[in-house]
């Protein structure tokens, strides 16, 4: 049985939404993926399950792991590694260590985050695991265990390699389990700026202090990746995770990174539809000791929308009915379904909200004489 709802809660809603406008983005990036965490909601997807050569932007498993090991209590801030020939003589972006050098962890969290120093990934994977090598095999073990199907590192930095891969849709997860996971350490991505060795140098990120909300996370740059961003901002309660890569430069990194961002806030929005233990709808019942029960929600059911789809929005409940009695509080009895275009189908679990036993012998047998002779049994 199928039993539509949507009018209803659309007459809810049609005095309260903002103007439409259209939720359609196209962007040069050979990869983009933009995810907003308050509903998980996919608002952009382009090439987002492709590998590519994630460049600097791979530094993110090099810090959650070294955030992983200070919330656990084995490392902390005032930890010193000592600075091998090996880091101080690599490539690329760098903080300047000296070789030889004791350098306190924090100065070294910082290097990696801020100033994305490849020498100071390389200190902290030898610190940790002896090589570079034995990090990365470390960093792999760490991603399949994140839920990163389709990321491969052989070393700490993203210096590129050919085995060295991750897509944009993996980037998001784990800029959203350092999000969730390492709160008190999140604040590192947010810094402008590091001085380390007297020389400063600025974060890289282009959208801090750029797009209003923003406060990380990482950047990315090789000739075969090309220009990358792992980006995230809040606004009204809403936090956005955003990752784009294969700009051909950094200026073209810079605008479409803020013209992404702002058009993910501006073309969606998130509606709370239900309350937690709202009665959605009444399932009919069969030789219960009541004729119907209520069906609710055990969380508030909220979703992000483009706006343009809000005034197509339809809600609808289903389940097989009319259901044998008894039913007991809690036990799943159906689905609440939200479509609008442009969209996947939203689906929501439905909960029998009060216990109702079933009847007894007589009662039984009375219902059931009476479909019979109702001719509801045919």
């Amino acid at each position: 049985m199928l039993i539509r709802i949507g009018a209803i809660l659309l007459l809810l809603l049609a005095g309260v939404l903002p103007p439409a406008t259209a939720a359609t983005f196209e962007t040069r990036a050979r990869q983009a993926f933009v995810i907003d965490l308050s509903t998980n909601s996919i608002l952009l997807n382009k090439n987002a399950d492709s590998r590519m050569p994630p460049a600097s932007m791979s530094k993110l498993m090099t810090a959650y792991l070294i955030f992983e090991r200070m919330k656990s209590g084995a490392l902390k801030l005032d930890d010193r590694f000592t600075v091998s020939r090996k880091a101080w003589a690599k490539g690329g972006s760098k903080m300047f260590l000296l070789q030889g050098q004791r350098v306190r962890l924090e100065s070294l969290i910082r290097g990696i985050v801020i100033q994305s120093g490849n020498d100071a990934c390389i200190v902290i994977a030898e610190g940790l695991a002896g090589s570079e090598e034995a990090f990365a095999e470390i960093m792999n073990a760490k991603a399949k265990e994140l839920g990163l199907n389709d990321s491969h590192f052989t070393n700490a930095t993203g210096w590129p390699h050919p085995d060295h891969y991750m897509t944009a849709r993996d980037l998001a997860t784990l800029a959203q389990r350092i999000i969730e996971d390492f709160p008190e350490y999140y604040h590192y991505y947010s810094q402008k700026s590091f001085r380390f060795n007297k020389i400063n140098q600025k974060n890289r990120n282009p959208i801090l202090g750029e797009v209003e909300g923003a406060d990380g996370l990482k950047t990315g740059y090789t000739d075969a990746s090309g220009y990358g961003l792992v980006g995230s901002a809040t606004r009204g309660g809403r936090r956005l995770i955003m990752v784009i890569n294969g700009l051909e430069t950094a200026r073209a990194r810079s605008v479409e990174a803020e013209r992404m961002m702002n058009w993910a806030f501006d073309a969606f929005e998130t509606y709370k539809l239900l309350r937690a233990g709202e009665t959605v709808e009444t399932a009919e019942l069969w030789l219960g000791q009541a004729e119907t029960a209520a069906l609710v929600v055990n969380q508030d059911v909220t979703v992000t929308l483009p706006r343009a789809s809000r005034s197509n929005l339809k809600v609808s409940v289903s389940y097989s009915g009319p259901v044998p009695a008894p039913v007991y509080k809690g036990e799943e009895l159906g689905r609440l379904i939200v479509t609008a275009p442009g969209v996947d189908p939203i689906e929501r679990p439905l909960y029998v909200g009060e216990t109702v036993e079933r009847k007894g012998p007589f009662g039984r047998v009375i219902e059931t004489l009476g479909a019979l002779i109702s001719g509801a049994w045919r």
